[in-house]
């Protein structure tokens, strides 16, 4: 039986705004570059599981500033070619600057609330996890889902990123649930999906677009709404 639900912030709870794909559009004009932003989205996926990747290998935080500057611009490079554009690693690195300097700010997707409603009417424990180096309560708050929610943890606070299974561990024992009896929802495979699935939870890939419908090993939602009866599933094994 299910007793605990933890989702990642990021494309899972709450989404960019303005949307990432415009913003890079507008950065990559700044260098006379054109890229097609539906494109951009498709890319998204994979740059983001490379950052993902090189984030459970080493904090990018942590790295000297030369080394996390020719990270972003092998981000960079990565996103831009799955989008059809190739760039020198020194235009990508000014690209990736140019995209953080505009302002951008979170929106919930329209699901969201919603489905906290359902479950929290189930008595579930919630949790929200993130790899931000912020204070995640406050942005539960400005976001209306912090009422929602029986906790928030960051990777910050938990001594490590996912996948690592420090920041899973830590939301297992504030739910008071074991691995078995939980759930753990996210957007990307190497750090929701193995990170959850290594320390034994349930982990669920949340698939918006349907850019990663081949991946077999766990269940896949285009929408939260569609996590209820999944939950529903999971008690009845």
């Amino acid at each position: 039986m299910i007793k605990a639900v933890f989702f990642d912030l990021y494309n899972t709870v709450a989404r960019f705004h303005p949307p990432r794909e415009d913003i890079q559009v507008r950065a990559c004009a700044e260098f006379g570059i054109e890229v097609d932003p539906q494109a951009l989205r498709r890319a998204y996926p994979v740059a983001d599981d490379f950052w993902s990747r090189e984030n459970g290998r080493q904090p990018i935080a942590d790295r000297p500033p030369t080394e996390q500057q020719e990270f972003f611009a092998r981000y960079e490079q990565l996103l831009l070619a799955r989008a059809g554009v190739q760039v020198e690693r020194e235009t990508g690195h000014r690209v990736f600057q140019a995209s953080r300097s505009y302002n951008q700010g979170l929106a919930l997707f329209d699901d969201v609330l919603p489905t906290l409603k359902t479950l929290r009417r189930s008595r579930l424990a919630l949790g929200l996890l993130s790899n931000l180096n912020d204070d995640l309560g406050r942005i539960a708050r400005e976001l209306g889902i912090a009422p929602y929610l029986g906790f928030t943890i960051t990777s910050q606070e938990a001594g490590a990123t996912k996948p690592n299974p420090p920041i899973f561990l830590a939301a297992l024992g504030r739910a008071k649930a074991r691995p078995h009896e939980a759930v753990h929802v996210g957007d990307q495979y190497s750090s929701d999906v193995v990170g959850a699935k290594g320390v034994g939870i349930h982990p669920v890939l949340l698939d918006r677009d349907g850019f990663q419908d081949d991946l077999q090993v766990c269940p896949i939602l285009r929408s939260l709404r569609e996590l209820p009866a999944l939950l529903e599933g999971y008690s009845h094994e």
